[in-house]
């Protein structure tokens, strides 16, 4: 049985690890990469949401052309996602819509301010997940 395996994915090293190792420890399912746009959080002095790639898609991020390259080295494709809303609810929420099986994650992706403001996303998502998460450093 094929699973759906969620890997929630910003610019940073620790969401292209958690990409790396979900499509490693699960060669054969389903990977989905979602990008949440999060106005809130560009807000209270985290990152900007990521400009947009020029092709198809306009809401595609640019790393999305890294997450295609970094799938591509292990003969795999992925689906990619850019939804809008708070992190952890918008991931959630996601998951529950989609009949997710796992989400993978990076550990970190917000720093200063807006980490100690907000709240971690990861923690987040752990805490209120139904399904079960694996958090990559």
């Amino acid at each position: 049985m094929t699973r759906r395996v969620l890997v929630p994915m910003d610019d940073s090293e620790p969401a292209r690890a958690a990409l790396e190792h979900a499509l490693s420890v699960f060669p054969t399912d389903e990977v989905t990469v979602v990008h949440v746009v999060d106005d809130l959080e560009a807000g209270y002095g985290g990152r900007p949401p990521v400009t947009t790639g020029g092709g198809d898609d306009a809401d595609d991020p640019d790393f999305f052309d890294d997450v295609s390259a970094i799938a591509a080295e292990r003969d795999r494709t992925v689906d990619t996602a850019v939804i809008e809303g708070t992190s952890a609810d918008a991931i959630l929420e996601y998951a529950r819509e989609e009949d997710v099986d796992q989400i993978v994650m990076g550990s970190e992706g917000r720093s200063g301010v807006s980490r100690m403001l907000l709240g971690s996303v990861a923690e987040a998502v752990t805490r209120q997940a139904s399904i079960p998460v694996t958090i990559v450093p």
